[in-house]
């Protein structure tokens, strides 16, 4: 077992660990060659699974990589949303300096969206469809109906429509590299508004060209792409 172990370590480099000898690795306690091992399959096109994210997650804390391992559990809790992976980026971050996995509001309430939006934009669906339904029906048997109750109607229906997109509005990102700018304009021209290190995470409100236009510190500013993994 230690002549395989010690093989399997040798050639962990060349992408020809495969998955199963990647979680032999790992449960012998050979994070480093683990870790290179899932992230070859990955960097092919493999879709990590969530035990896999948690691993990677582990594997990197215990080489003391604090940037990839808080990159993964972002990647896990985007994936299965739980309080507890939730706090654990937020101790991580505090005893790093790191920002952005604040346990706010914001978080906990896309931590509940994630958990029971299904049920919620399904029952205010119906609920919005039944009262489509008797406006429809007035309308039908010529009732009037009072403008402010139309324009309730309609400005529910719009929350809703907002509230169904909201997952494919947020995005988050984690710097890679330290010294990173963040510019007022998307241009490496621009003046900078501030310099960022590896480990912090954005909130991504879109892109242009090479750029991200991200939230930071209550301003909006423009960072390279290359510069964050884009969760």
């Amino acid at each position: 077992m230690v002549f395989l172990l010690g093989g399997l370590n040798s050639f962990a480099g060349t992408g020809s660990v495969s998955l199963y000898q990647a979680d032999s690795l790992f449960a012998a306690g050979r994070y480093e060659a683990a870790v290179s091992a899932y992230e070859f399959h990955l960097n092919h096109g493999y879709k990590p699974t969530d035990p896999m994210l948690l691993k990677l997650a582990y594997g990197w804390e215990k080489q003391g990589e604090v940037a990839k391992m808080l990159y993964y559990l972002q990647v896990y809790f985007d994936r299965r949303p739980d309080e507890a992976v939730l706090k654990k980026m937020h101790e991580v971050a505090i005893q790093n300096n790191l920002r952005g996995y604040e346990t706010d509001d914001l978080n906990y309430f896309y931590l509940f969206y994630k958990q029971y939006g299904l049920y919620l934009t399904v029952g205010l669906a119906l609920l919005g469809t039944y009262a489509f339904g008797i406006f429809w029906m007035k309308h039908r048997n010529r009732e009037p109906s009072r403008r402010r109750h139309k324009i309730i109607v309609l400005a529910y229906l719009t929350a809703l429509l907002l509230l169904v997109n909201l997952p494919e509005g947020y995005q988050s990102g984690i710097v890679n590299r330290d010294r990173v700018f963040l510019r007022r304009d998307p241009s490496a021209a621009a003046p900078v508004a501030d310099v960022i290190s590896r480990g912090h995470k954005l909130n991504i409100l879109g892109s242009q060209d090479i750029w991200l236009r991200v939230f930071w510190n209550d301003g909006l500013y423009y960072i390279r792409k290359d510069a964050v993994w884009e969760i």
